[in-house]
């Protein structure tokens, strides 16, 4: 009879990729021993051809190896969407600010310096598996429900996943060539400034509207999108508040914080009928002034 306890980290795979053979069993016996199941690679062609073959769930990568170093390992492996997410921790003697840059800037996702503890190595890893976990989780429910959301590095705004309608979305506003690796210009602008206020971009009467939906994580940003248009506003403002569709047309202009003389030249009438549909709005709204009624709107609007 096994009298093994569970480890719960069985069925888990970590990928070791060191040059040196005396790294690579130090590492391989002590995550073993943890319950990992371990696949090694000592360069960076070798480390490559393995996750071709099995993608592993978090990659211990050593920065400094001849031929292909880990940093251009690190950029291949980001560029490619199946191993995009995978948790990608350097291990490096380096510890001056440049090489410790050029980790983050590969794309790493930590790094723990040589002579490496083991102790530290298996927190570490257990740290990014978890939020990883997390992470998968939370696309499963995301893409279960059709929401548009993305994540992104915060180093370095790359996309890392999407969900089908993001990409959909992004492909439509950004060109059917995008494959969801390359960050447009205005997103990666805005998410660089540091993303407090909501990024609308625009075209023609259509908006869409990217909002920072958690950024607490230093590995993962969840940016939320919102398409928006003039009629699907005054199609939703109709629904959700009864009104005719001039009334809500009338609203729509307001929340825009156009003048009633600006909108009777938009809709064609002039500013007493449109102070007329505007009355029958505060009414139905139950509200008494433009700013009122543009604010409750709004806000049903995105509650909606």
């Amino acid at each position: 009879m096994n009298d093994k306890p569970f480890d719960r980290h069985a069925g888990q795979v970590v990928l070791i990729v060191d040059d040196v053979p005396e790294n690579l069993a130090v590492l391989h016996d002590a995550l073993d021993e943890s319950g990992y199941t371990v696949l090694v690679a000592n360069n960076g062609a070798a480390a490559l051809e393995r996750v071709r073959q099995v993608v592993p769930d978090v990659i211990l990568l050593d920065a400094v190896m001849p031929g292909m170093d880990g940093f251009d390992v690190c950029r291949r492996l980001r560029a490619d969407i199946a191993t995009r997410a995978v948790p990608i921790i350097f291990m490096t003697g380096l510890t001056e600010t440049e090489h410790v840059v050029a980790a983050f800037d590969a794309g790493g996702t930590d790094y723990v310096t040589k002579p490496v503890r083991q102790s530290e190595v298996l927190a570490r890893i257990a740290s990014h598996l978890h939020t990883a976990r997390l992470m998968h989780q939370a696309r499963s429910a995301l893409d279960a429900f059709g929401n548009a959301v993305l994540a992104v590095t915060p180093h370095d705004g790359r996309i890392v996943w999407q969900t089908p309608l993001a990409r959909q979305w992004m492909e439509h506003w950004f060109g059917a060539d995008h494959d969801g690796a390359g960050t447009p210009p205005q997103l990666a602008a805005w998410l660089a400034a540091g993303p407090a206020q909501p990024l609308t971009v625009i075209r023609g009467s259509a908006r869409l509207v990217f909002t920072a939906a958690d950024t607490r994580s230093s590995e993962q940003w969840m940016i939320v999108l919102r398409e928006e248009s003039d009629t699907a506003r005054v199609q939703a403002l109709m629904a959700l508040f009864r009104l005719t569709q001039r009334e809500s047309e009338v609203l729509h202009w307001v929340i825009q914080g156009k003048t009633n003389r600006d909108i009777g030249d938009i809709l064609g009438m002039s500013p007493r009928t449109v102070n007329k549909h505007l009355e029958h709005v505060f009414d139905k709204l139950g509200v008494e002034t433009r700013t009122a009624a543009a604010t409750l709107a709004t806000n049903r609007i995105r509650a909606a």
